[in-house]
């Protein structure tokens, strides 16, 4: 797993923000014209909006080629306007926004016993059903890693159990998560701490 300097995040969240602003305001799309260090190592990335602790907005992309600030990009756009659990984020919002960013590793099969709550990722996939989960979702939970896998069965549209069935395939990938409140910490100023109980991904 590649590993993003305070620099690298600051910029990632600063095309996160701008993306967000962009598409709240404007209903615009933002640019990355900047190519950034890890263009190459970004398997995907999920952009995760908080309003007060609670969720706002949760969108990604995996499998992608675009580099992280392009997927980042789109995502903020997309966690903010387009996920189906929320209503769209509206201007008088925008300060209240805690933007909180993943960037994924590549994913790889895993056997159950194989999977580390806190470490792992998930996704479950049958046939066309495809179900993920960010790696703090678990410890967030406090699930252990049968429920962890269960849960993404449920995401997936599949049965709890379907991950022990043959034609079930399961994959896992780290991530790199980091918010804005964690890197002005980093640098120095207070900030509220931020938790949230609720799901932190979607598909």
């Amino acid at each position: 797993m590649f590993s993003l300097d305070n620099r690298e995040k600051q910029y990632l969240l600063d095309v996160a923000r701008r993306a967000l602003i962009a598409a709240v305001e404007g209903g615009q799309a933002f640019e990355v014209l900047a190519v950034e260090r890890h263009a190459d190592e970004c398997a995907g990335a999920f952009v995760t909006l908080k309003r007060r602790t609670r969720l706002r907005g949760c969108i990604g992309q995996i499998g992608t080629k675009q580099s992280a600030a392009q997927v980042i990009a789109y995502s903020a756009r997309a966690a903010a306007l387009e996920d189906p659990r929320f209503d769209p984020v509206r201007p008088h919002e925008l300060s209240e926004i805690e933007i909180e960013l993943s960037v994924l590793s590549p994913p790889a099969t895993i056997t159950p016993h194989e999977i580390e709550v806190g470490k792992h990722g998930l996704i479950v996939s049958r046939g066309w059903q495809r179900g993920l989960l960010l790696p703090q979702v678990a410890p967030e939970h406090r699930w252990e890693s049968s429920r962890f896998l269960e849960e993404t069965c449920v995401k997936a549209g599949l049965e709890r159990d379907a991950w022990k069935e043959p034609g079930t395939l399961i994959l896992a990938f780290t991530a790199e998560v980091f918010s804005e409140s964690e890197i002005r910490r980093d640098a120095g100023f207070e900030t509220p701490k931020v938790s949230e109980s609720d799901y932190s991904s979607s598909t």
